[in-house]
C-alpha cells in the first residue's frame, strides 16, 4: 500500500497543479479581456467620427491584449457608435478565442471564445466639429 501511494501521490499532485494552471489561464484571460474592452471603449469615446472610433477601438483592444500576453486565435471588436454625441455612450464588445490546446489531457476544449463589453460616456462639453473657440 505504501508503494502505491508513493507512486500515485506525485502524479496526483502534478495533475492538481496542471488543473490549477489551466483554470488560472482562463481567469487571467477574462480579466485582461475586460481591461481591453474598457480601454477600447475609452479610446472610441474620445474620437470625433464613428469611423475613427471604430478604428481606435480595434487598435486599442488588439494592442492591450497583445501587451497583456493573451494569445487569441482570433479577436473580434464590435463598436456601437450610435451614441457618439456629447452626453451619449459608446459601447465596445471584444471577443477572443483563447487557445487551450495544451490542456487536452484534462478534457478541456481546444479553444473557448471569451467576450467582454464595456461602455464609456462621451464628454458632454466636447466639441463635435473639431473647431476650438
Amino acid at each position: 500500500m505504501a508503494a502505491e501511494v508513493t507512486i500515485a501521490a506525485p502524479v496526483l499532485a502534478m495533475l492538481l497543479v496542471f488543473v490549477g494552471v489551466v483554470a488560472h489561464r482562463g481567469v487571467d484571460a477574462r480579466i485582461r479581456l475586460d481591461d481591453a474592452a474598457h480601454q477600447a471603449a475609452r479610446a472610441a469615446s474620445i474620437e470625433r467620427t464613428p469611423a475613427a472610433a471604430t478604428l481606435a477601438a480595434q487598435i486599442t483592444a488588439t494592442g492591450a491584449l497583445a501587451s497583456a500576453g493573451v494569445a487569441c486565435r482570433s479577436v473580434s471588436v464590435d463598436t456601437a457608435t450610435g451614441g457618439l454625441i456629447p452626453g451619449g455612450t459608446v459601447t465596445v464588445t471584444v471577443s477572443c478565442a483563447v487557445d487551450f490546446g495544451d490542456a487536452l489531457i484534462l478534457g478541456v476544449p481546444v479553444g473557448k471564445t471569451l467576450s467582454s463589453s464595456a461602455a464609456e460616456p462621451v464628454d458632454v462639453w466636447r466639441s463635435t466639429t473639431g473647431i476650438s473657440p
